[in-house]
């Protein structure tokens, strides 16, 4: 029985919007989510980066389009990209390791929007996300990336892990999937 809940499919098919639609519909219905989304940030019409925002509000940048690095300082780069570390662990760990403190009756729902490659240049996040996986009374809600080029370690064992239901996410499908999701995400709280 599938006890997590991923969504796959390539960039801008609408992965985040769904992770955010179906938060609300389990918030209005009672059920306790946390978690971070990443979220494009735009200037004059053109993408510069990525934030992390977390579903409290907190908001801080997650990547921008770099150029030099800054002098004696490790630098992470997805293409164009220059990953902020500091910021992303600063938002998004506590959001993870709060779902492991969670206690109370029922399940929570914990959203990890996304894992992926400038998410996973922390190892941190990788060993908080395994964790996440493995608490009980804990159901994640989160977004992996279509497998592309070298497989990424921690995508491919949640993509093998029994306990995970993967949805693809396509133009032609994203708007019919919102109920599918919350409702397997109820089930797996029962």
């Amino acid at each position: 029985m599938a006890r997590h809940v991923f969504l796959t499919g390539p960039p801008g098919v609408g992965k985040t919007t769904l992770i955010r639609k179906a938060s609300e519909a389990l918030k209005s219905s009672g059920v306790p989510v946390d978690g971070f989304y990443t979220e494009e940030v735009r200037q004059g019409g053109r993408r510069i980066g990525f934030d992390v925002v977390t579903l409290s509000g907190a908001r801080g940048p997650l990547s921008r389009i770099g150029s030099e690095p800054l002098p004696g300082k490790r630098e992470y780069r997805v293409g164009q990209y220059v990953v902020d570390l500091a910021s992303f662990e600063q938002l998004a760990l506590p959001v993870l390791r709060n779902a492991d403190l969670s206690s109370g009756p029922g399940q929570r729902v914990c959203v990890i929007d996304e894992i992926g490659k400038m998410e996973l240049f922390s190892q941190t996040f990788i060993q908080a996300v395994r964790q996440t996986l493995s608490t009980p009374g804990t159901i994640v809600l989160g977004t992996i990336p279509v497998p592309k080029g070298k497989p990424l370690a921690l995508v491919e064992e949640i993509r093998n892990r029994s306990d995970i239901k993967v949805f693809s996410v396509t133009k032609e499908n994203r708007s019919s999937l919102l109920q599918d999701i919350v409702t397997c995400v109820q089930s797996s709280r029962k």
